[in-house]
C-alpha cells in the first residue's frame, strides 16, 4: 500500500444520488477482484475506473479490460488515486477516503484520452448473449476443479478469446459490461479505437480493451456522437 499524496480527505459529488452511484460501482468492483477503483477527479469531473480482467503475471495470457464510470463532482475536488474503500460521511453528498491508496498493475496502463476513431457498433442483446454464453463455459470448465490458478487459467481462455459476434474483441468485454451494469434494454453501442485500446460506449459507462490491433470490424455505422 502507498501512502496517499496531496489527496482530499472526501469525495465531493454533485448530490446524494451521484454518491450512491459511486458506491455501486465500487461494490460491483469489489464483486469481481480486489484491485480496487481508481478516481480521477477534475473540472467537475469523476471518473471511476476497475479493472474487470486483468493479467495477474508476466505469462498470464488475460486480457486488460477496463469499466468506467463518469459522474459529476464538485469543480475544486482535484485527485488521482486507486482505493479499494469509500464510506458514507455525515453529509450524503461526501464520501470518505481510506488513509492509504493502491497501485495496482493495470492503472499504470491509462488508455488515451483522445484519439478516438468510430469502427462499428454492437447490439446490446448480442453483448448479453456472449456474456451469458462466457459464464456458463466457466462454469463448465471449472466443474469439480479447483485452485485459484487454475479457475484463472479458464476465465483466461474464456474471457480472452476473440469474439466474431463482438467485432473480434476478447469476450471479456462481455463480461465486463454485464459485471458493472452497463446492460440495460436495448441499445446499440458505438465501438471506438485509438492506438492499441478500444471502447464500448455504453450509456451508462464504458468498457475499455487493451490489446493488438482488432480484425474482421464491421464497417462503420451511424450511432450518434461519442462522448
Amino acid at each position: 500500500m502507498d501512502s496517499l499524496d496531496v489527496v482530499p480527505p472526501r469525495l465531493v459529488l454533485a448530490d446524494a444520488h451521484t454518491a450512491q452511484d459511486v458506491l455501486t460501482f465500487l461494490g460491483r468492483s469489489r464483486a469481481i477482484s480486489d484491485d480496487g477503483v481508481r478516481l480521477q477527479a477534475a473540472n467537475g469531473v469523476l471518473a471511476l475506473t476497475a479493472a474487470a480482467l486483468a493479467p495477474q503475471g508476466l505469462f498470464d495470457r488475460t486480457p486488460t479490460v477496463l469499466a468506467m464510470r463518469i459522474v459529476h463532482a464538485d469543480p475544486e475536488l482535484e485527485c488521482d488515486l486507486v482505493v479499494d474503500d469509500l464510506s458514507d460521511t455525515d453529509d450524503d453528498r461526501m464520501l470518505q477516503l481510506p488513509d492509504t491508496s493502491r497501485s495496482p498493475a493495470w492503472a499504470g496502463v491509462a488508455p488515451p484520452r483522445g484519439g478516438w476513431q468510430p469502427v462499428g457498433s454492437l447490439e446490446a442483446a448480442t453483448i448479453t448473449e456472449r456474456s451469458q454464453w462466457g459464464m456458463s463455459a466457466v462454469a463448465r470448465g471449472a466443474g469439480t476443479q479447483s485452485g485459484e490458478e487454475v479457475v484463472r487459467g479458464i476465465r483466461a481462455s474464456v474471457w480472452g478469446e476473440p469474439d466474431d459476434d463482438l467485432l473480434g474483441l476478447p469476450r471479456g468485454v462481455a463480461f465486463a459490461a454485464q459485471a458493472f451494469g452497463f446492460l440495460a434494454g436495448e441499445e446499440r453501442v458505438p465501438v471506438t479505437v485509438s492506438g492499441r485500446w478500444t471502447r464500448l460506449a455504453f450509456r451508462r459507462g464504458h468498457v475499455l480493451s487493451r490489446g493488438p490491433a482488432v480484425t474482421g470490424l464491421t464497417d462503420v455505422r451511424a450511432t450518434g456522437a461519442v462522448v
